[in-house]
């Protein structure tokens, strides 16, 4: 699809000095950057990738106030006064992309459309009537149940309007936001590894190279986080979703955003592309997303974009070629809501963003703007809502089933791995070798190279998997993930597979 320039970013050359360091370039952080550069506060961002190439990066991007975890299940967990903040909140996160995009004139392909909850699976009308008055309770007095959505090719039955939802392209907002955050003093820099980050006064994020970025504040805002060692991550979960894009004719099906009720549910919407050099010509691709499962613990993704292309070909006829696939990491608290704010514990100056629940774009700016307040020292109604100290009674029975889950993964450590030799390992590919009562992370690569780190997660000391389509190694217990050679590229691990000191082999 059509990629936005991002702006070139250094790495941290040295020691720097500002009143905010918000580690992580993606839809929270750099929001969160923008907004404080906006209010005239000094704002260093720095990011061990690119601007957006992270999860931000892989978003289908649904913008939206309608809610995956649903208003009656909000509304049960907290309260009538819970959902309506849930509500306002999302429905101000649209409203505040709109205006920065118009007031800083991002291209960024915003558009304003319904989205439509439709049945799927199980789920019966009983469902969305239930959802109508939760909505309505909540203060989305316009959202309506029809009796079929608008797509021809699909009778979906029943369906929820909820209007004036939104699409974007991700990346063109990011870039956007990126060179207003250069205009108001702000400094970005890329390939800048957060190795440390302290609390104190002032706080302190040391980079892998060794030089020392002090902050009044410091906001991570890395998608899970990478400075909470275990408090945040027995509250919430992390999960692999699966997408993939799909050309169809133009004109072929209506512009809106889809969901349906099954748990892992689909999400549907259509994207604007250019082909060729006619800037004119303008193809569409559908985009279909879902199949989702606990990261690390299954390595069927081929099965899974296969079966997502079967279900779209059965309700999306028109459909040509796919063109696109990709997944992404989606992070679920225990009751719904994200984790916006001052980090659990003694930390007095660092704030969290993280728990997406599915809805990264909002709760991203939501996060923005929430931590903005609080960096300000300004009131913020939403902040209990997203409290990440926040303990929801009504969410133990997940919270439970997370955490048992979790348990039982360490039951890899027994096992005596997934190969008996390194000649089962084909170029291109990894598995877990037991040696000893160690446990190898042992990948060759395509010029039949043997690389070996160890398979213990320097999370939280789970044993990882490999994920065959991706190329990395997963942890099933946290979802930190490791490129083949074993370097991070999700967190909440900050540091890479342990070194076996072995050279590498033929």
């Amino acid at each position: 699809m059509d990629t936005a320039e991002i702006p070139e970013f250094p790495p941290v050359s040295q020691d720097m000095r500002a009143y905010v360091c918000v580690v992580g370039a993606g839809i929270a952080g750099m929001t969160t950057a923008y907004l404080l550069a906006r209010a005239g506060r000094s704002v260093i961002v720095i990011d061990d990738g690119p601007v957006g190439g992270g999860e931000t990066g892989r978003t289908t991007a649904h913008i939206t106030a309608a809610l995956d975890d649903r208003y009656y299940r909000i509304e049960k967990l907290h309260g009538e006064d819970g959902a309506r903040l849930a509500a306002e909140s999302h429905t101000a996160a649209i409203d505040r992309i709109e205006a920065i995009a118009s007031l800083e004139d991002i291209d960024c392909d915003f558009e304003r459309l319904d989205g439509y909850l439709v049945l799927g699976g199980k789920s019966q009308r009983e469902e969305l009537e239930r959802e109508l008055e939760a909505a309505h309770r909540a203060g989305l007095s316009d959202v309506e149940l029809l009796e079929q959505s608008p797509l021809d090719s699909w009778n979906t039955g029943p369906a929820l309007r909820f209007p004036r939802q939104a699409q974007f392209h991700p990346l063109k907002y990011l870039n956007g936001l990126a060179k207003a955050i250069v205009r108001d003093g702000g400094q970005i820099f890329s390939s800048t590894h957060a190795d440390k980050i302290e609390d104190g006064e002032p706080a302190k994020v040391t980079t892998r190279d060794g030089h020392v970025i002090s902050a009044d504040r410091v906001v991570v805002a890395t998608n899970t986080p990478v400075n909470d060692w275990v408090i945040l991550h027995t509250k919430q979960a992390a999960y692999r979703t699966f997408v993939i894009g799909a050309h169809v004719p133009r004109g072929s099906i209506p512009h809106a955003l889809y969901w349906d009720t099954p748990d892992p549910y689909h999400y549907i919407r259509i994207q604007e592309v250019h082909r060729g050099l006619d800037p004119d010509h303008l193809d569409e691709i559908l985009i279909v997303g879902g199949e989702d499962h606990k990261t690390g613990q299954e390595d069927d993704a081929e099965e899974r974009f296969e079966r997502l292309e079967t279900w779209t070909r059965e309700r999306f006829p028109m459909v040509k070629t796919v063109e696109f696939r990709w997944s992404g990491q989606i992070i679920e608290p225990v009751d719904g809501m994200a984790f916006i704010g001052k980090n659990p514990g003694t930390d007095e100056h660092i704030y969290i963003a993280t728990g997406d629940s599915g809805n990264g774009i909002t709760h991203g700016t939501i996060a923005g703007m929430l931590l903005t307040d609080l960096v300000l020292g300004r009131d913020n109604p939403w902040v209990k809502l997203y409290d990440p100290s926040r303990i929801t009674l009504r969410a133990t029975s997940q919270f439970l089933k997370e955490n048992l889950n979790v348990a039982g993964q360490y039951v890899d450590w027994a096992t005596k791995g997934d190969v008996d030799s390194y000649e089962e390992i084909t170029p291109g590919t990894g598995a877990i070798v037991g040696r000893g009562r160690r446990k190898l992370a042992v990948y060759r690569d395509d010029q039949g190279v043997i690389h070996e780190r160890s398979a213990v997660c320097t999370h939280l000391y789970c044993i990882v998997d490999w994920n065959s389509v991706e190329r990395t190694w997963d942890c099933p217990c946290h979802g930190s993930r490791f490129d083949p050679l074993g370097n991070v590229v999700n967190g909440p691990a900050i540091a890479p597979l342990g070194d076996v000191t072995k050279p590498a082999l033929r």
